[in-house]
């Protein structure tokens, strides 16, 4: 199994679900982003993971290089309208082809055998539990301590997010340069920390 596979669960808001796994994959430079989420993003590209289910991998599908990635360092597979079960043995494969992979995980969880990253907006007022130590919180516009043990992402710029979204992935960003430390850290509990 590929060592450097991730997972990201943003459970509270939809838009930080669908850029955390861009930045983190961002972060690591030559990477596949999966969408596990039947309900997903329309994130950009030609190909979904349905796609792949029902008609196999293609060589190209398989290879970074074929794929651009020597060009763009990332790679988004949108996810189609199929589930997990039914995509795990493109899942697999993709996995053992391709150097570095973030899974993008619906709010609504599901059991995956890889490391799961939780990203969670720092917000005031605990409106989503107590703080956590061994998460990732993304920073809004207010002053809040971050939690012991936790890593916080500076907010990002406007025109960053609508590039990842657009499907270009700027490569000198503070936002982008600070999911890096993810891809260091697991603890034993498979969640960053």
């Amino acid at each position: 199994m590929n060592l450097q596979v991730l997972a990201t669960w943003a459970p509270e808001d939809g838009i930080l679900g669908a850029i955390a796994p861009l930045g983190l994959a961002a972060s690591r430079g030559h990477c596949l982003v999966v969408d596990l989420d039947e309900s997903g993003p329309n994130y950009p590209g030609d190909r979904a993971l349905a796609d792949l289910v029902s008609s196999g991998p293609t060589r190209e599908d398989l290879s970074p290089i074929q794929t651009g990635l020597a060009q763009t360092g990332l790679a988004v597979l949108r996810n189609g309208g199929v589930g997990l079960a039914d995509s795990r043995p493109v899942i697999l494969a993709l996995l053992a082809s391709w150097p570095a992979v973030v899974l993008r995980l619906p709010a609504n969880p599901i059991e995956v055998p890889w490391p799961v990253v939780k990203v969670r907006p720092l917000l005031p007022g605990n409106l989503f539990g107590k703080p956590e130590p061994g998460i990732v919180y993304q920073k809004s516009g207010w002053n809040i301590p971050v939690p012991a043990g936790a890593l916080a992402l500076p907010v990002p710029r406007p025109g960053l997010l609508a590039a990842l979204l657009a499907g270009n992935h700027p490569r000198r960003s503070g936002w982008v340069k600070a999911w890096g430390p993810v891809w260091e850290r697991r603890g034993p509990d498979r969640s960053w920390g």
